[in-house]
C-alpha cells in the first residue's frame, strides 16, 4: 500500500468506462488502494475482484479518499459529480485532491474550482491523450491546469496511469491543450481525406499513392499514419474514439475560440462534416467516419485490406 508521509493513501476513481478502466487498473497494480464507482454497477465488479473497494454513491466515495480521479463523458457530468447534490464536495475532506481527467470546458472547470477553493479541495484540471489502448499500457499524455506547487507534491500519483505528465498552467490550462490538439487532429485529418479523395480520382492506386505521400516531407513526420487503420480500411466499428465524444471536443474547442474572438474556419468546416455524420446515425462509430462524405461526395470508393495497409508500412 503507498502511502504519504507515514499516512496510508486512498485513491478513488469514478468513471469506469473505456478510457477510466484502465487507468484504475494501473492505479491498482502501482499499489494504491482503490475505491470506485460508476454509474454502471456491473463495472465495479473487476476492480472489486483485484482488491478495489466499491463505493455505492459518489458522496459516499468521496468521504473515503484523499485523492480522487473523475472520467467522465463531458462537463455538464463533471458538474454533477462535483456540485450535484450528494456529489463529490459534499463529502471530500479540506486538503483532498481532485484530478478531472475528463475533456471539458475550461470554463466550466474554473467555476468547479472557485467552488474548490471554498472547500479547501485542490482541483487540477488533467485531461488525457492516448485513447482506450494507452490508458490500458499507461502510455498517456496528460495535459496539467492547476496549482503547481501543488502538482509537484501530487505528480507521483499520476506516474501510475501516464507516461507523459504536462504542466501546462493555471487551472483551465490543461483543457486548453486537450482541446488545441484534438482540434488539429479533426482538421488534419478531414484535410487528409480531401487532398487522397483528389489523389485516388486523379487515377491513382490507394496504396500506392498512401506510401508515396508517407515518402514526402510532411509525410516522413508519419502526419499520415493516423488514417491507416480506419479510413483507409472502411473499419469504423467498433470505433477506438466515438464520433460522438470526437464531436464533443469539437465543439468545446469551437466554443472556446468563440469566447477569445477566434476565427476558426477550417474546424467549422470540420464540423458541418462532423453534424452531417451525426445525423446519419453514425454517432458510435468511429470518429474517422465522416472521412468518409468527403469520398461520397466525389463518387470515389477507398479501402484497402488490413494485410495491404501493413505491406505498405513495412516498406518503411
Amino acid at each position: 500500500m503507498i502511502t504519504t508521509k507515514g499516512l496510508a493513501m486512498k485513491v478513488g476513481f469514478i468513471g469506469l468506462g473505456g478510457m477510466g478502466s484502465g487507468m484504475a487498473h494501473n492505479l491498482l497494480g502501482a499499489g494504491y488502494e482503490l475505491v470506485v464507482h460508476d454509474i454502471n454497477r456491473q463495472s465495479g465488479q473487476p476492480f472489486e475482484e483485484a482488491g478495489a473497494q466499491w463505493a455505492d454513491t459518489v458522496a459516499d466515495l468521496g468521504r473515503q479518499v484523499d485523492v480522487v480521479f473523475t472520467s467522465l463523458p463531458g462537463p455538464v457530468q463533471m458538474q454533477e459529480v462535483g456540485l450535484g447534490e450528494a456529489g463529490l464536495l459534499s463529502t471530500l475532506r479540506p486538503g483532498s485532491v481532485w484530478f478531472d481527467l475528463t475533456t471539458n470546458s475550461p470554463t466550466v472547470v474554473r467555476e468547479v474550482h472557485a467552488a474548490c477553493v471554498e472547500r479547501g479541495v485542490e482541483l487540477f484540471d488533467a485531461p488525457v491523450s492516448g485513447g482506450p489502448k494507452g490508458a490500458r499500457t499507461g502510455k498517456l499524455a496528460i495535459y496539467i491546469g492547476g496549482n503547481e506547487a501543488a502538482f509537484d507534491q501530487h505528480k507521483s500519483v499520476l506516474d501510475a496511469i501516464g507516461d507523459q505528465i504536462l504542466y501546462v498552467g493555471e487551472i483551465g490550462a490543461g483543457n486548453t491543450a486537450k482541446l488545441v490538439h484534438n482540434c488539429a487532429s479533426i482538421t488534419i485529418r478531414l484535410a487528409i481525406a480531401e487532398v487522397f479523395t483528389m489523389g485516388v480520382k486523379a487515377g491513382v492506386e490507394p496504396g500506392a499513392l498512401w506510401h508515396a505521400i508517407r515518402q514526402g516531407a510532411i509525410g516522413r513526420s508519419r502526419t499520415f499514419d493516423r488514417i491507416s487503420d480506419r479510413y483507409l480500411q472502411g473499419a469504423f466499428e467498433p470505433p477506438s474514439f466515438a464520433l460522438e465524444l470526437a464531436n464533443k471536443d469539437l465543439r468545446l474547442a469551437l466554443e472556446l475560440a468563440d469566447q477569445l474572438d477566434v476565427s476558426m474556419r477550417c474546424a467549422q468546416v470540420a464540423q458541418a462534416d462532423f453534424t452531417e455524420a451525426l445525423e446519419r446515425g453514425w454517432g458510435r462509430r468511429d470518429s474517422q467516419s465522416p472521412l468518409e462524405l468527403v469520398n461520397e461526395r466525389a463518387n470515389v470508393s477507398i479501402k484497402l485490406s488490413a494485410e495491404e495497409v501493413q505491406e505498405i508500412l513495412d516498406r518503411g
